[in-house]
């Protein structure tokens, strides 16, 4: 009995010892600094933008249809029939709120590339304006910092006005998704839903419209600036419509975020990119960024490579309700002029070299 209650207190002995070396161990490991925590949640901050926009839509399209059979199909029931009442928001300017614009969370997202805003004439609150936004990008990082989120300072620059990103309409119609781009102030790209924020919504409206779509995003790569601007006019024809003010805006380093497999024009790649991109509404892209765990390896995320988003002058416009081909011509023309003025006017501040040049196709 002794020899058994001697060896029970030495087992005890040994694991309080072994526990105290681990305590000591843990303790003398060296904690991870202020700035380890702050990258890490930019990460995560970054990692969760990403995973709702790529795949929140479609899991929650899964996850409804799953239900249908089970016990619980009363839930897709009461969420279609939701949707089917509430089908016409998007187009009424949707049900933004202001608690999400201000979630400390776009802080941090902010602060992993960086992204920032510069202001370089006033816009009025008594009229309401187009943003032109450049270029698209992969994921139009640029625009959604600084037209959806308030993590730039948006609202202190321009005070007043009320910024509205404009996204594809087929984004409207996947359930959960679709609260999601409206709490934030997203709006589908279509004339209705324009029309209503610049005619219907008062003044001091600011309709953010990504101009060049999904066709320029198989063109962006680091290195190259080309916008598909010439033959886009519908945005003019609209601001003359509503006598809204165009307003060029440039996010320079958007098309360093990424790299892209970059198929030529006359390609069989590059025509599969047109059709599906005329059937769905976007393009298949071949891109990669960085992985979660190193800089080094390749994944979907975004590199950490800093935006800054440039706001230009507006080109007053007239309101005509039915402007000619030749009116909308010479407001387009004014347009393209005041952007490049912007883009020749600040890209040695921002990353480009004197020798750049902005292509329009």
């Amino acid at each position: 009995m002794k020899t058994i209650i001697a060896a029970c207190s030495q087992n005890l002995s040994g694991s309080r010892a072994s526990i105290q070396t681990t305590l000591r161990t843990l303790l003398a490991a060296p904690w991870p600094s202020q700035r380890d925590i702050r990258s890490w949640l930019q990460l995560l901050s970054v990692l969760q933008w990403v995973l709702s926009f790529l795949l929140l839509g479609t899991i929650s399209l899964l996850l409804l249809i799953y239900l249908v059979f089970t016990s619980f199909w009363p839930i897709s029931a009461l969420y279609l029939a939701w949707i089917i009442f509430d089908w016409d928001t998007p187009e009424k300017g949707g049900r933004r709120l202001p608690c999400l614009r201000r979630w400390p969370v776009w802080r941090h997202f902010r602060d992993y590339f960086p992204v920032k805003l510069v202001k370089t004439h006033d816009l009025s609150p008594s009229h309401n304006y187009i943003i032109g936004s450049h270029p698209h990008g992969i994921l139009c990082v640029g625009a959604f910092c600084n037209f959806i989120t308030g993590s730039t300072g948006f609202g202190e620059m321009f005070p007043g006005i009320r910024p509205f990103l404009t996204t594809l309409a087929g984004n409207f119609r996947l359930p959960v998704f679709r609260e999601y781009l409206m709490s934030g102030g997203l709006c589908p790209v279509t004339r209705r839903a324009i029309g209503y924020l610049l005619s219907k919504n008062g003044t001091g409206n600011a309709v953010a419209i990504v101009i060049g779509g999904a066709a320029e995003s198989l063109s962006c790569h680091p290195g190259v600036t080309t916008l598909i601007l010439k033959n886009r006019k519908g945005f003019v024809r609209m601001a003359l419509q509503h006598g809204a003010h165009l307003v060029p805006s440039f996010s320079f380093g958007e098309n360093d975020l990424f790299c892209q497999v970059v198929f030529e024009e006359g390609s069989w790649m590059r025509s599969i990119q047109h059709r599906f991109q005329k059937m769905m509404g976007f393009a298949p892209c071949i891109f990669y960024g960085r992985g979660l765990t190193s800089v080094r390896s390749w994944g979907f995320l975004p590199y950490a490579r800093p935006i800054t988003t440039v706001v230009g002058e507006p080109v007053v416009v007239p309101k005509i309700e039915d402007p000619s081909c030749e009116v909308v011509d010479t407001y387009h023309e004014m347009y393209v002029r005041s952007l490049l003025k912007l883009f020749n006017e600040n890209k040695t501040k921002y990353g480009l070299s004197e020798a750049d040049e902005l292509h329009i196709l």
